[in-house]
């Protein structure tokens, strides 16, 4: 049986603060990536699951959230995967940026985490 999911919290490039729920033992890690002033696209870990492994099996729906109250930004997913083959999950965003113009902000679930050695 699926765990109930956890909550954690990361700051982006731009110093913006995000809350992250997610699935203890399906997530590994979140990265947020978007584009800098200079033009360059980043990408940086946003929050990462303490477990070094999973202690059950994830469940048959993966779900997530992403919460940015800086941005208005509030973006929930959740997949059914009855067969456990889903391994990453992206979403890209379009908000204002700082100039005003519209930017894409991408965010990646990594689903690897890896099942108890036990």
């Amino acid at each position: 049986m699926a765990r109930h999911n956890r909550d954690g919290q990361g700051v982006d490039q731009r110093g913006y603060t995000y809350a992250v729920s997610y699935q203890p033992d399906w997530l590994r890690q979140v990265k947020v990536t978007r584009d800098l002033v200079s033009g360059r696209q980043s990408t940086k870990t946003l929050v990462r699951n303490p477990a070094e492994t999973r202690i059950g099996d994830p469940g048959d729906k993966v779900r997530a959230r992403v919460v940015s109250r800086e941005q208005g930004l509030d973006v929930e997913v959740g997949v059914t995967d009855p067969v456990g083959c889903v391994r990453e999950i992206r979403i890209t965003c379009v908000r204002p940026g700082p100039d005003g113009r519209d930017e894409e902000i991408e965010f990646s679930f990594d689903g690897r985490l890896p099942p108890s050695r036990d």
